[in-house]
């Protein structure tokens, strides 16, 4: 009885030295499992014809070199970089469709333009067009007038067919395409008319979008120690409007039976203090809207007085002007930028 006894302790002790001797194991394979799972997640442990090895991360994230450094602004890092893409024709995406629009009715309207006010500011539009501009441009041909864009990489279609791709990207450091284009013809109106002008045509977005208006401010700053008779500033943006759906709208306008982009000119309005130019820029921005509508109707959106400042701080003829959107040519845009030039004239001369 007792070697019967004995022997199933003995038993029983083996049986518990194999169920805890299998738990270790199974422990010790849950954890090597973990481990090479942490290691495949952060890199270190790679699978080469079926089988794991383990490898360092590497120390450096890019071998590359750094982008070459821009004057007049910082280099930003790349971020956001910009697509070329040359043509609109090279795709891949399902066809979506373009709408066109005219933009005319804001909250407010006077004489023959309307305004987009969101400011609680009531402007007193009688007595901005009736002021004189707060600065006056010399009668010769030294450099008054400074076009610029923050955003210098905004592009427009180069076709009118109705539609977009959903794989379309509307920027791109081909200047030909998008908002330097009009920028050019902006200032060739200009200096047709007699009118000093000077396009500066850095990309303040690229290879970073952030930080594009400190680069732009730079650049501006820069511009008018090199010119100390710059009395205007522009910065020409071009605006994009897009639905849930994906639709796109493009604002436009017919002048002598040719379809131009419309465009939004924009003042800001101080709410913070520190921009002490807001009300002479208003007077400017709102004899300007009133001359681009008695030179070519329907040419502008509604004046947008806002709550914001952007560069228009700048000094007391600093604008900031959206020629359509992204679903406007080319063509549309750059022969907005003439009419703005031929109206810019008539009013500054």
């Amino acid at each position: 009885m007792r070697y019967w006894k004995t022997a199933a302790t003995m038993i029983a002790l083996t049986l518990v030295m194999a169920i805890c001797i299998g738990m270790s194991v199974y422990r010790a394979d849950t954890c090597m499992a973990l481990g090479e799972e942490a290691a495949f997640l952060t890199g270190k442990l790679s699978f080469v014809n079926g089988s794991a090895e383990y490898r360092e991360a590497p120390t450096q994230a890019s071998t590359e070199p750094a982008p070459e450094a821009r004057p007049l602004a910082e280099t930003p890092t790349a971020a956001d970089e910009t697509i070329e893409k040359p043509r609109d024709t090279s795709h891949s995406g399902e066809p979506l469709p373009v709408r066109e629009i005219q933009v005319n009715n804001g909250n407010e309207s006077y004489d023959n333009f309307s305004i987009r006010n969101t400011t609680d500011y009531e402007p007193d539009y009688a007595a901005l067009l009736s002021s004189d501009l707060p600065f006056t441009l010399e009668d010769n041909h030294s450099v008054q007038v400074l076009v610029y864009h923050t955003h210098a990489c905004e592009r427009y279609l180069t076709e009118d067919t109705g539609e977009y791709y959903d794989d379309y990207y509307p920027r791109s450091t081909d200047g030909a395409l998008g908002v330097q284009a009009v920028g050019e013809r902006l200032v060739e109106t200009l200096r047709e008319h007699g009118i000093g002008a000077v396009h500066d045509t850095t990309l303040h977005d690229y290879p970073s979008y952030e930080g594009s208006y400190a680069r732009s401010w730079e650049t501006v700053t820069a511009y008018r120690e090199k010119y100390p008779t710059i009395k205007v500033t522009i910065d020409l943006h071009r605006d994009a409007m897009t639905t849930d759906e994906g639709v796109k709208y493009k604002p436009t306008f017919v002048h002598d039976g040719d379809k131009a982009a419309q465009i939004m000119i924009m003042a800001g309005y101080d709410t913070e203090g520190g921009f002490d130019f807001w009300n002479e820029n208003l007077i400017f921005a709102t004899q300007l809207q009133k001359t681009c509508e008695e030179l070519f109707p329907d040419m502008t959106r509604p004046l947008n007085f806002g709550d914001y400042t952007y560069n228009m701080n700048f000094n007391n003829g600093s604008l900031l002007i959206e020629v359509g959107t992204d679903a406007n040519t080319v063509e549309e845009a750059c022969r907005s930028g003439a009419y703005l030039g031929e109206a810019l004239s008539a009013l500054l001369k």
